[in-house]
């Protein structure tokens, strides 16, 4: 493959990246069709249901397909579902050769439908600009591999590492910019996760509130887990549409009906007096089609998360102000007492947003994985 091809995958993953806030539960997928070097079709995957990107960019290139170099940043599906398979379209188009950056994780897909490529005599190469199409979908890949959603924990911090005063108070920490920026992060995530200590403290909305995305921007799910059911049924987030779910323990079915009656769905879940068993939630999202959570919590939910190993990246925004000694912390970590128990992080990126700083890294566990 050579620097051609490389132009036009990165042309198809610039594609794929217009979905980043719209195609879930489905990954973000891109596709160019070129004809010599002249690009004669491009798509987008734009919203489940609709159609493929290798099916918006054919339906472009019309005639010009056939004997066309296709490139689509995903395998493309070989089965059935809400479309027809993908690969049996760009067969049926008279496509030449395809080139793809990545196999689908989808045990459905799994490399079937670049084999029924090759057994139609089309010519096949994966693997060109892999990583990058990885990062346009860490929560899918993840739901498909591990069998649980990509956590994206988003903390706002003083220089002194200090999330809220000794009072609570926490409002606001950052910039309007960091904030805006917070904004994307939750119009791209499948679900936003507090605990009810947050419910408690903030009563927050836990909506997207993103002007670039029009008046009725996609709604990620919103949960909260609540070991005791305590949470007030005159929350905000129950004034909003869009669905909630409370992850609860052992409580009665008196006080499971209230939350109901507020429109959430309750889930009873394994749970002892440390909290409930995170694990089992992180599973249950999964089998909801939750790819990317993203983790807006106290220290306590924090630290049990990541002691649990549950958090696969961390977007830190770092304010120019003090706030002292008193004030509350970002994890709590009970049981770190020496040096060598220290959970260390690879920095992915630091850069400026506003007068604050975005710092992104990965668990140090979690980045031994390859992940």
């Amino acid at each position: 493959m050579d620097s051609v091809d490389h132009r036009f995958m990165q042309q198809a993953l610039r594609l794929a990246g217009k979905g980043l806030y719209s195609t879930d539960p489905n990954p973000r997928v891109g596709c160019v069709v070129v004809k010599g070097e002249a690009v004669v079709g491009e798509g987008w995957h734009r919203r489940a249901g609709q159609a493929h990107a290798e099916i918006d960019a054919l339906c472009q290139a019309g005639g010009a397909a056939r004997g066309a170099t296709v490139y689509v940043t995903l395998e493309p599906c070989c089965h059935y579902g809400r479309t027809p398979p993908c690969s049996k379209v760009l067969v049926e188009a008279g496509v030449k050769r395809v080139v793809v950056a990545m196999e689908d994780p989808n045990p459905r897909v799994a490399g079937q439908g670049l084999a029924g490529l090759r057994a139609a005599g089309i010519q096949v190469e994966s693997g060109l600009l892999q990583q990058q199409a990885e990062r346009l979908n860490p929560g899918f890949i993840s739901r498909m591999r591990r069998g649980r959603p990509w956590v994206r924990c988003k903390l706002a911090m003083s220089l002194d590492g200090r999330t809220a005063m000794a009072s609570g108070e926490s409002k606001w920490i950052t910039s309007e910019l960091a904030r805006a920026d917070v904004q994307r992060l939750r119009a791209r995530s499948s679900a936003i996760l507090t605990g009810i200590g947050t419910v408690l403290a903030d009563d927050p909305l836990l909506n997207v509130r993103l002007p670039a995305l029009g008046d009725n921007p996609r709604q990620p799910l919103r949960v909260v887990l609540d070991r005791q059911l305590g949470i007030p049924p005159d929350a905000q987030l129950f004034s909003l549409p869009g669905d909630v779910i409370v992850f609860t323990g052992d409580v009665p079915q008196q006080r499971i009906d209230i939350i109901t009656d507020r429109g959430a769905e309750v889930i009873p879940i394994l749970s002892d007096d440390s909290g409930l068993d995170l694990v089992r939630v992180m599973q249950r999202l999964a089998q909801r089609e939750i790819n990317e959570v993203m983790l807006e919590a106290g220290a306590t939910l924090n630290g049990a998360m990541l002691q649990s190993g549950l958090i696969d990246e961390l977007v830190i925004y770092l304010a120019p102000h003090l706030m002292g000694d008193a004030a509350r912390g970002l994890f709590h970590l009970p049981g770190l007492e020496l040096m060598e128990q220290r959970i260390g992080l690879d920095i992915q990126e630091i850069r400026a947003v506003g007068n604050d700083w975005r710092i992104s890294a990965v668990p140090e566990q979690e980045q031994s994985k390859g992940k």
